[in-house]
């Protein structure tokens, strides 16, 4: 038995996430573009194929589908560290440090602290 989404089947979602899993990710997205559109309010497909555009450097693709991801859950850690590392590797440090610094506020692992703190301005003497 098949089971749909909105367009994309659950089978077709499944093998996505193992093939990103896997480090393949433009097999994935050769599973997951063709349904983007219907499932644009879909979470889980948006946040998968923002990690399939993000694992194989697709920086404009992965900013658009991360920043959906967070319109849709702006409680997100991995979206919200992700956004900042994919403006960062774009050469767009000064957007990317308040995603960096707010994913390592909310979720405070060593990948997350150690991005927040290439962001965070030295304290000034006055």
């Amino acid at each position: 038995m098949t089971t749909q989404m909105s367009g994309m089947t659950v089978e077709n979602y499944r093998w996505a996430q193992e093939l990103v899993d896997a480090r393949d990710p433009l097999g994935a997205l050769k599973l997951i573009e063709p349904h983007l559109a219907a499932e644009q309010d879909n979470l889980s497909v948006q946040l998968l194929a923002a990690q399939a555009y993000f694992g194989s450097a697709q920086l404009r693709r992965a900013e658009a589908t991360l920043r959906r991801v967070i319109d849709l859950d702006p409680r997100d850690a991995w979206a919200l560290h992700a956004l900042g590392r994919t403006l960062e590797r774009a050469s767009r440090a000064d957007e990317a440090g308040p995603y960096l610094r707010l994913a390592a506020a909310m979720c405070p692992e060593p990948e997350y602290i150690t991005a927040a703190w290439r962001h965070t301005p030295a304290p000034t003497q006055d």
